[in-house]
């Protein structure tokens, strides 16, 4: 990481007080910045990356090195079995626990991760909408898996065109339209009105890259992640029904590699579909920051500065 942003944002950080964010696309380089950031200002990391708080995503979800796990404490990592549904909520309130415990030992959180919605929640908050733990269970159950979403969109389609519109595509996010509608009366995107003010204990900070090296990185990352035991982990994972999975079925690069080892795809085009499938995904967490987080500030590393 540059010397020179790690001072000036460790002299920032000193001077407000104030708990950082680190968030940025995927391979941007957010948990080498916070590691030494952690470092610097005698802090804890929080993990906000939904893939990492899975045992045995390891690999596929770029978790930290057994080195960097020693360097720094790091929470929320391997709290979950894929078979748990990783919920919103839950993070938020896991994580507001967490900031405090580490702030009573006289340490600084340091929150580091890319799943925009969860660091979202945290510094944003939640739309107040209706919620009920039975019910999202039953819908849950009845529509969160390949076979009968079919028939949830159809539902919607016909009730609640516009939540259909915005969400369709989305299972989860369609199960809880679903919910709302069925505890309110009304579409979820008549009900949303926006989220309040940033809470004013965190300081955001999205790392920005230019586009070509961004991609350079996902490749190579991608290359070395698939030569250093990607392919054993995912059999494993697979093995486990990861796939199925409620929530971890969504990590990059699984289906990919059971199509290589199903001999449907070449090792070449196993590589090449995964870099292309997780440069996708920087794009749309690139968009999230740009239009979600307006507060946070840039922090713009230039490819000559890689190592």
């Amino acid at each position: 990481m540059n010397p020179r942003i790690l001072r000036l944002l460790s002299e920032q950080l000193a001077e407000s007080g104030k708990i950082p964010i680190i968030a940025g696309p995927t391979a941007s380089g957010k948990t080498e910045l916070a590691i030494a950031l952690a470092e610097a200002l005698r802090g804890e990391i929080i993990s906000a990356d939904s893939m990492q708080f899975y045992r045995g995503v390891d690999i596929g979800s770029a978790k930290p090195t057994p080195d960097e796990l020693r360097r720094v404490p790091h929470h929320l990592i391997d709290t979950m079995d894929i078979s748990e549904k990783s919920d919103i909520y839950r993070f938020r309130d896991n994580a507001l626990r967490i900031i405090e415990e580490i702030r009573s030992r006289g340490n600084r959180p340091v929150i580091a991760g890319g799943s925009g919605l969860y660091i979202h929640a945290l510094v944003y908050g939640l739309d107040d909408l209706p919620f009920d733990h039975a019910l999202r269970k039953e819908l849950d159950e009845r529509y969160d898996n390949p076979e009968h979403f079919g028939e949830l969109a159809d539902l919607m389609q016909k009730e609640c065109p516009q939540d259909f519109e915005k969400f369709g595509g989305h299972r989860r996010k369609l199960i809880r339209a679903k919910e709302v509608f069925l505890l309110s009366g009304h579409q979820i995107t008549e009900l949303q009105h926006g989220y309040g003010d940033p809470d004013p204990r965190f300081a955001q900070f999205i790392i920005t890259r230019d586009r070509n090296d961004l991609k350079r990185r996902i490749r190579k990352r991608t290359a070395m992640m698939l030569n250093h035991g990607w392919i054993e982990e995912a059999k494993r994972l697979l093995a486990q029904g990861i796939l199925n999975a409620p929530t971890a079925w969504q990590a990059i690069g699984y289906t990919q590699i059971k199509d290589y080892l199903d001999g449907i795809i070449s090792r070449t085009e196993l590589e090449e579909q995964i870099a292309t499938a997780t440069w996708q995904y920087a794009r749309r967490q690139m968009t999230w920051f740009r239009n979600r987080h307006p507060q946070a500030i840039p922090l713009v590393i230039p490819p000559d500065e890689e190592k």
